[in-house]
């Protein structure tokens, strides 16, 4: 069934944009995925810090940001202080390090409400793709394309993977939580 197919689509979209969110928040240790979404004004244009630059972590917290040409040294620095990150870039020679401070109790609570937050984002696009879901098969049968033995196992199909995804982005979100706890 093609609608099953695409709303297992859309909830498996969902839960992968939930892992690259949650890989961008700090943990209080170094992760280069923090930097993926920074955003930097080069050749007149806004690129990805990925794109322009390779970004290895030496230690654990201490990231550095090597630019692929030398001339965007001042502006991935200035990107990274306006991404709002917590973080001091310092250019070094050719590269930028980036230390990533100590993370105190309040601030991890704040990134586990963050956490939640995205997690039930999440949930809101997995039942909105049950729903759109629901209506296609619905629509279906007031065509006459499919019986009504079809609807309901259809709708069952749906609801069971709608279970399934949101018990994923659960199990996501708690992994994340332990991780930022973790000191």
């Amino acid at each position: 069934m093609d609608t099953l197919k695409d709303t297992e689509h859309k909830m498996q979209g969902a839960l992968t944009h939930l892992k690259d969110e949650l890989k961008t928040l700090r943990t209080g240790r170094a992760n280069a995925s923090m930097l993926d979404k920074v955003a930097v004004e080069v050749y007149g244009t806004q690129m990805r810090l990925p794109e322009i630059a390779t970004v290895t972590v030496p230690e654990a917290r201490q990231i550095v940001v090597a630019p692929f040409d030398q001339s965007n040294l001042h502006a991935i620095a200035k990107g990274i202080e306006a991404a709002n990150l917590n973080v001091r870039p310092v250019v070094d020679g050719h590269v930028i390090r980036v230390k990533i401070p100590e993370m105190d109790q309040s601030v991890r609570q704040e990134m586990v409400k963050i956490a939640k937050r995205k997690c039930e984002e999440t949930k809101v696009v997995i039942r909105n793709a049950r729903r759109d879901g629901n209506e296609a098969l619905k629509k279906k049968k007031a065509d006459g394309t499919i019986p009504e033995d079809a609807l309901k196992r259809g709708e069952k199909q749906i609801q069971e993977l709608t279970d399934k995804f949101c018990k994923r982005a659960d199990e996501e979100t708690l992994l994340k939580e332990k991780e930022i706890l973790t000191i």
